[in-house]
């Protein structure tokens, strides 16, 4: 048998079973869509769920795919063994009510015997226990020897998941030989040693269940199988570990090359070896799909793998920034079926970079914390970090909590981890109730759920504003009606329209429905599930019925300066590459009629030139009046034309490509002017940060750039009129007032310094002397902090060496500084914990330096209590020094 490779593998899989007519979908994005079930796809099925339950119809009632997977809830135990990884990639073909159990089962058997070539002696089918047809299948029609199909029950070869559509499934078992055994005279399938793997699972979807047991027939039955595309190359290439195959040998070597470790000499450093290798391939294609780092969500498990890698790598010893370069090595291997990583691969070099670099000042600042705690338990006489530390440590500042144990044993100390579970399973709790109802797909649960999935609007408005359609479906906000009343709110969807959707950041068209007997004003326009556009909005005249005739008008103000916005976010982009580098992508957007947001890849706040630049950019191209002009093409077409593409979006064969003259050429579903002089003018209102690495600009355009500096110049005159000048001599105006506040300010300040004095008398001869240390507290009144101090430095000239302690009560409140001289603090004194020490008594708190401390305080009814204490107070921290 031929050592195929895991590119040549993938390849054989979806050119076999595009010869058996199926329609090979690319890769979905890690990112699900309309599913708020999943984090990230975790299967070769997950995105195809709208099709499996009839709620879209597919583009074949056969498909193939290769799907990028990602799983990480066993993650802590990833590189402990080399049978897992939390990255994948999940071989699958599936018959949406097409062929079944025959059809599926033999081709399963002909890829594997035939195409790659595995000895079909060395395979073992398994089916579920009352699965009579598959079995027969296996025996009677592929010819496999009773005694080699296994019957497995539910728990093994039935799948489910709570209610709805489920079935049994057929397994099949490849004998990797001896040498991958445990020995025993009783290994066979089914056995926990590494000998007999299971490479293909065939699901049979024939049922739909209630999640109690109950089973009824489905009419359309389904085939949804996955093969693990590694585990398919362990097999193929007779090796050790999915560590082992081609492309992640390669990966794992780079990695032992840059850490000068080898594999499979310790234990403890293959562990991190394996940990740096799987965490950095999901990494990058996590990255790839436009997933960035964060502290919750989908970000937040890029966020600790990216850690985890990083950990990892300083324990192997590899010094400074090392991930992007083992980036390079990922993408290298995996370009030919990914092109995406290639493409993008600056973008995910310098995601990387920024958050290793994070995270070395998270180990550092973390070490620090963990330090801190340790001394608090020697004082205290603790061998055990309560759990609530560790959970601080891990929650609050992003400290691996495995690091902390690791720490704490070597220096014979334990961790409650007890404590540590409960609250994380309390934070995961919280997190639980907080997450949205869903149906089975993993939606929002809708009324438009039980609209006829055949149902489609046709899209008509890139060249006119108005139509005439049938009304073919009318919903309230809680279910589907026959008809709509004045004044009642609803959903009318209709068989084609000029108004365009909520999609790609661009906000849905608004306008009018009118039929002979009622007319709808149309909200909001939304993007519904099978190619269905609902027209959200309330009757304002009389009542809409299922089947009516209507005429759509499109408001042409609101699309026009809505198509504006559009247009500008283009031109902005290609300014934003010009300005800042090939590195910026488009990371969201969002676009109406009053103004544009655009975020953006970038890991520095914008200087003002460089924004001036961007801005002096796009207005330059709208004056020179370019055309703009969208062809319809194939999705390589348009890559080859040099089209910029979304960050995890899934286009079709044919796309629209935008042109805007030679400057701007994007990918875009959207409306846009015809000419970039329709815009008339651009106008940066801020730049800003909305998370790590990615940047927010705001922007408005034509109209909105006109009533902008029109509240501009009246907020100018109603200031000019409030300084009693005109707008053009206000900055003056300002300038003079300014230098007066400051005079007036310094008089004040004089004024209060004299008042204070005054007050202060001469209280020379209250100072004490505590042992050895003069003393002289003073209570005051009405004097502020500012004041205060002034008095404290005037009164430590007086004395010479010594503490000054003055407290003031003005406006009910209380204000206190200590200050301690240089002699006066070798001797022990120290005015943060002599503020800390008596602080408590007029109903406040507080500290600071040795030298100088404040506090404030909310009793004055304290502070002469507070004064006689300030003594007691310094005589034990003067004895505490000796």
């Amino acid at each position: 048998m031929k050592k195929y490779s895991v590119n040549e593998l993938r390849k054989m899989f979806l050119d076999f079973f595009e010869s058996k007519g199926h329609l090979v979908m690319k890769s979905f994005s890690l990112v699900p869509h309309n599913d708020n079930s999943l984090l990230l796809i975790n299967s070769g099925m997950a995105p195809l769920k709208p099709y499996f339950t009839g709620q879209v119809i597919p583009p074949n009632k056969r498909a193939a795919t290769c799907q990028k997977c990602i799983r990480t809830g066993d993650i802590d135990n990833i590189g402990k063994t080399a049978r897992h990884g939390t990255f994948f990639e999940m071989l699958g073909n599936f018959s949406f009510g097409d062929y079944f159990k025959k059809e599926s089962l033999a081709w399963t058997w002909e890829f594997l015997t035939e195409v790659v070539g595995l000895s079909a002696d060395r395979l073992y089918p398994s089916v579920y226990l009352e699965d009579d047809e598959a079995f027969e299948i296996w025996n009677q029609e592929i010819g496999i020897a009773a005694e080699r199909i296994f019957r497995f029950g539910k728990e093994d070869n039935f799948w489910e998941h709570g209610s709805g559509p489920c079935g049994p499934c057929s397994e099949v078992y490849y004998d990797r030989g001896e040498k991958y055994g445990c020995g025993k005279p009783d290994c066979t399938v089914g056995c926990d040693c590494d000998r007999y793997i299971e490479i293909w699972n065939n699901v049979f979807t024939q049922f739909t269940g209630d999640g109690k047991g109950h089973y009824s027939e489905l009419e359309q039955k389904n085939i949804d199988t996955g093969m693990g595309l590694e585990r398919l190359a362990t097999a193929v290439q007779d090796v050790e570990s999915i560590f082992d195959i081609d492309t992640i040998q390669a990966l794992k070597d780079k990695v032992c090359e840059i850490s000068g470790q080898s594999y499979g000499k310790e234990y403890r450093l293959d562990v991190s070896i394996r940990i740096v290798t799987d965490h950095i391939r999901s990494a990058s294609f996590m990255i790839s799909d436009g997933i960035m780092p964060a502290n919750e969500g989908r970000g937040y498990v890029l966020r600790r793998i990216i850690r985890r890698a990083a950990r990892h790598g300083r324990l192997l010893g590899i010094p400074g920034i090392f991930l992007a370069a083992l980036s390079s090595t990922v993408i290298e291997g995996s370009k030919e079926g990914y092109p995406e990583l290639e493409e993008k691969k600056d973008f995910i070099f310098n995601v990387l970079t920024q958050e290793e670099n994070k995270f070395n000042n998270t180990i550092d600042q973390g070490l620090h914390i963990l330090s801190e705690m340790e001394n608090t338990m020697k004082q205290a006489g603790v061998k055990q970090l309560a759990g609530a530390e560790a959970f601080k440590l891990y929650d609050t500042y992003g400290f691996p909590i495995d690091l902390t144990v690791e720490i704490m044993e070597e220096k014979g100390t334990a961790v409650d981890m007890e404590g540590f579970h409960a609250l994380m399973k309390e934070q995961k709790e919280k997190a639980r109730k907080a997450r949205k109802g869903t149906n089975y797909m993993g939606a929002d649960a809708t009324v438009y759920e039980t609209l006829d999935p055949a149902l489609k609007t046709e899209f008509t408005g890139f060249s006119s504003l108005t139509g005439e359609a049938a009304v073919t479906a009318l919903t309230t906000e809680t279910e589907v009606v026959q008809a709509l009343s004045d004044g009642e709110r609803g959903t009318v969807i209709v068989d084609a329209t000029p108004f365009y959707a909520t999609m790609g950041g661009q906000n849905g068209d608004r306008g009018l429905i009118r039929t002979d007997d009622g007319e709808f004003a149309v909200q909001e326009t939304v993007k519904l599930t099978g190619d269905k556009v609902g027209h959200i909005g309330t009757v304002i005249r009389g009542m809409l019925r299922l089947g009516d005739k209507a005429t759509l008008q499109v408001a042409a103000d609101y699309r026009a300066d809505t198509c504006k916005n559009h247009s500008a976010t283009h031109l902005l982009q290609k300014a934003l590459r010009s300005v800042l580098g090939t590195h910026v992508e488009q990371a969201g957007s969002a676009v109406d009629n009053e103004r544009l947001r655009f975020d953006f890849s970038h890991f520095a706040a914008m200087t003002a030139e460089e924004l001036k630049a961007v801005e002096a950019i796009v207005n330059s191209k709208i004056a020179a009046a370019l055309n703009v002009i969208t062809d319809l093409m194939t999705i390589e077409e348009a890559k080859k034309s040099g089209a910029m593409a979304l960050f995890g979006e899934k286009y079709g064969e044919t796309v629209r490509v935008v042109r805007m003259g030679d400057f701007s050429t994007e990918l875009c579903g959207g409306t846009h002017v015809r000419n970039t002089g329709e815009i008339s003018v651009f106008k940066i209102l801020s730049e800003s940060g909305v998370a790590a690495g990615v940047r927010r600009i705001e922007a408005i355009t034509g109209n909105g750039v006109f009533r902008y500096y029109e509240e501009v110049e009246q907020t100018l005159a109603a200031a000019a009129k409030a300084a009693k000048t005109t707008p053009a001599a206000l900055k003056e105006k300002i300038e003079s007032l300014t230098g007066e506040i400051k005079q007036l300010q310094s008089e004040n300040e004089s004024l209060k310094s004299k008042a204070a004095k005054e007050a202060l008398g001469d209280v020379t001869d209250q100072v004490q002397v505590i042992n050895g240390v003069k003393l002289l507290a003073v209570k005051l009144s009405g004097v502020d902090m500012n004041g205060l101090m002034d008095l404290g430095d005037q009164l430590k000239n007086k004395i010479g060496e010594g503490v000054i302690l003055l407290i003031s009560d003005k406006d009910g409140k209380v204000n206190m500084t200590a200050m301690a001289t240089e002699e006066a603090v070798k001797s022990g004194a120290h005015a943060g914990n002599l503020i800390k020490g008596i602080a408590g008594l007029v109903g406040g708190g507080g500290g600071g330096r040795p030298a100088m401390a404040q506090a404030g305080g909310k009793d004055p009814a304290g502070i002469d209590s507070a004064l006689k204490e300030a003594a007691a107070v310094l005589k034990q921290l003067i004895k505490e020094n000796d």
